[in-house]
């Protein structure tokens, strides 16, 4: 087999196991510890093949999978929707803010419609994200 087929191969089977973990039903740290698994079973089979440079590539791209899947943390998911929620929150004020100060009552009761919409769309996904 060529070597871009075995890699071909390789990082499909990686990618394609991580998206259906990704995807089941599960927790997040049962799916975490499922893909976890599924790139140790990767590694051990990963050990059997002879040409170096094959496994020393495949090595690279699990570390990089795992490093990415560090970054679906739960608790840094949540850090960054508090963050953005806040944002949206203060842009919404800021542009209440300045249609208050052009007079405009109609473009007021519009503004204002649409920060309560933004804080209760943040907060339910909030809320979804700790549940």
């Amino acid at each position: 087999m060529k070597k871009k087929t075995v890699v071909s191969l390789g990082i499909g089977a990686a990618l394609g196991a991580g998206i259906g973990v990704l995807l089941a039903p599960k927790s997040g740290k049962e799916t975490r510890k499922d893909l976890k698994n599924k790139i140790e079973e990767l590694r051990n089979k990963l050990k059997k093949i002879d040409k170096q440079d094959i496994k020393n590539y495949v090595e690279e791209r699990i570390n990089k999978i795992e490093e990415q899947l560090k970054d679906l943390d739960k608790e840094k998911v949540i850090k960054i929707a508090k963050e953005k929620a806040k944002r949206i929150e203060k842009e919404c004020k800021e542009l209440s803010k300045y249609i208050k100060t052009k007079s405009e009552p109609v473009l007021e009761e519009a503004i204002e419609a649409v920060r309560k919409k933004a804080v209760e769309a943040t907060k339910k996904s909030i809320a979804k994200l700790e549940a």
